[in-house]
């Protein structure tokens, strides 16, 4: 197993960053992990980004920085493949009515080609905390994940693989408009862990159904919805709230 390499370590405001890059394969994996200062334990959330985002989103941080400071935990993101420092060609960043356009063309090639990126996410993300838990002086757990739309296409089959992930939050994503529907279906059955899954009811990029049948489809025993109206990138500000109080419940405060 090949350990983390840190790149950089600065604190500010209570909470330390450190960046990082692993080897998984041939890939260099470039990531990044929040911790709050002095504390010598805490769990960690791992936060996945959307599509044609990367690590060092605002959504990501802000989020990193909160539970850091709010509950004692940390966090850990890396750039998927294609993503952020991963990218082989011009950034760029498109709507959700451009995106559903874009999937709904794709070939059956670059559809596969799609499948295989986030089978390759899942694989470094599981990478990623053997790494994590073989680190001197990081905490080796209990580990929870967060991640809507992209986050959630990788982050959902990570967490129903992984029985190191104990919680999740999930969002913006659903069934009938994916091509691997059925495998996707398969791994949300195969859920045993808490869930929260956050939805938009005019979201562009999937159908209300969408949403519902993926929420239907999870195995969890434990899982609550929440919907909020507006769009794909529209979600509320206080449901950051609600994951705060959901992996306090389910996790706990490192207070």
């Amino acid at each position: 197993m090949e350990p983390l390499s840190w790149t950089s370590d600065v604190t500010e405001q209570r909470v330390r960053e450190r960046t990082f890059s692993l080897k998984v394969g041939d890939e260099d994996v470039p990531g990044i992990a929040w911790s709050p200062e002095g504390k010598d334990r805490w769990p960690t959330i791992l936060l996945g980004h959307g599509g044609t985002q990367d690590k060092r989103t605002p959504g990501v941080l802000s989020l990193a920085r909160r539970l850091a400071r709010h509950l004692g935990y940390g966090s850990v993101a890396i750039d998927a493949p294609e993503h952020g420092e991963r990218r082989s060609g011009p950034h760029e960043r498109i709507g959700p009515r451009q995106m559903r356009e874009r999937v709904a063309s794709m070939t059956e090639d670059q559809r596969a080609e799609m499948s295989a990126r986030n089978e390759m996410a899942v694989a470094e993300w599981r990478a990623v905390l053997d790494a994590l838990q073989a680190t001197p002086g990081f905490s080796d757990g209990p580990f929870g994940y967060w991640g809507v739309s992209m986050g959630t296409a990788i982050g959902l089959p990570l967490v129903a693989a992984d029985d190191r992930i104990t919680a999740a939050v999930f969002g913006l994503a659903g069934l009938g408009s994916r091509w691997d529907g059925e495998r996707f279906a398969e791994r949300a059955r195969a859920l045993r862990v808490p869930v929260l899954f956050l939805y938009q009811w005019d979201d562009e990029l999937m159908e209300r159904a969408q949403g519902l049948a993926l929420f239907d489809a999870i195995g969890s025993r434990e899982k609550t919805m929440h919907v909020n109206p507006g769009g794909h990138i529209e979600m509320p500000p206080h449901e950051r709230d609600a994951v705060e109080a959901f992996f306090r419940r389910h996790i706990g405060a490192n207070q």
